[in-house]
């Protein structure tokens, strides 16, 4: 059993380390082009600024390819390069269907699985040199594809319809709880299916004329970023350089409210890294809408303090969720941990 743990751990880690660069590059590209543009009620405006476009337009690139390069590398760690093709078609699939990061990691981790099997299995003499490089390859594919779209993606949009119509009647009830629910989803899956839902409910919400949804949400959508970067520079030794190096970026993208800054950490270390993330945006959340903070535009963290009501309770909450977030993980990290795990990247051939 434990066997089994460390390796999918390994598996993850491998992912984790080629998805950095992406994220990294792809959240600071769109922080950068967001940063200089002027905040609209419906967002950032590039209508006058086509190099801030570009900008935005080169950093959604990499974002894009990032669940792709998650999946395939977690897939090679676990198979090899004849579960590249599966793992990078299940991890675009994944983006395709709303599944997110965390419908990457399993079609990363199903795609590995399944080419380890096919490679274990009889082949006739004539076909073994092009098993690898094209019988394996198709068939993972082609089982990796009918799972993401016939038996993932249909359950997703079920799932997330429900999701709405339960926060519109919570809308109708208790505001804490609400802010409580929309907190959570937003840590939930850091930009996947969970995440948006209750973020375009926020926006919904602005244009009936309710920004305290948006408010809540917009302090919620930095936290995992900055919480988990804190985290790093609080207690330097529980965090491999690697992890360092990705809570600089997320700090970064964080200040520009792009929750995807937290999912190198959450992607190698789900049990722990999640359950805190979620606790920090659900306290933010609750003291940004007990504080009666309204957000006029579509989007989150201390980018949007010029359309924010309530500034003082706004900067209020992202602190406190930010230091529930990075205290949480650190204690947990620390309890029988004395030194950092190097994210290494296993070469298989």
């Amino acid at each position: 059993m434990f066997e089994i743990a460390r390796n999918l751990r390994q598996h993850l880690l491998t992912g984790v380390s080629y998805a950095i660069p992406f994220i990294a590059c792809g959240g600071i590209l769109i922080a950068i082009s967001i940063a200089f543009a002027p905040m609209t009620p419906a967002g950032p405006d590039f209508s006058h600024s086509p190099t801030l476009q570009l900008i935005s337009n080169i950093g959604g690139a990499a974002f894009s390819l990032m669940l792709p390069i998650l999946a395939g590398y977690i897939a090679y760690s676990a198979a090899g390069k004849p579960a590249l093709a599966s793992g990078f078609i299940g991890g675009y699939l994944s983006g395709q269907v709303k599944a997110g990061f965390l419908g990457a990691l399993l079609a990363g981790l199903l795609a590995g699985y399944i080419v380890g099997i096919l490679k274990k299995l009889p082949a006739p003499k004539a076909l073994r040199p092009v098993m690898p490089i094209l019988v394996i390859p198709i068939i993972s594919s082609f089982v990796i594809g009918l799972l993401m779209l016939e038996v993932l993606g249909v359950p997703i949009a079920h799932l997330m319809a429900a999701a709405t119509d339960m926060l519109r009647a919570l809308n109708s009830g208790s505001a804490l709880v609400l802010a409580l629910m929309l907190g959570a989803m937003i840590a939930f899956d850091m930009g996947g299916p969970v995440n948006k839902t209750a973020f375009f409910f926020g926006a919904a919400m602005i244009q009936q004329g309710n920004y305290r949804i948006m408010g809540a949400c917009a302090a919620a959508i930095c936290t995992p970023p900055l919480g988990m970067g804190v985290a790093t520079l609080l207690r330097r030794r529980l965090w491999s350089e690697e992890e360092r190096e990705a809570g600089i970026a997320g700090i970064t993208m964080g200040l520009i409210g792009i929750t995807e800054g937290a999912i190198p950490f959450a992607a190698s270390d789900p049990m722990r890294v999640i359950p805190c993330i979620m606790a920090g945006s659900m306290t933010a959340a609750a003291i940004a809408m007990m504080g009666g903070v309204g957000d006029h535009a579509p989007h989150g963290g201390p980018i949007v303090f010029p359309v924010v009501d309530h500034r003082t309770a706004f900067a209020a909450a992202i602190v406190a969720g930010v230091a529930v977030t990075s205290v949480a993980i650190n204690v947990w990290k620390s309890v029988g941990v004395k030194q950092p795990v190097p994210a290494i990247v296993k070469e298989t051939a």
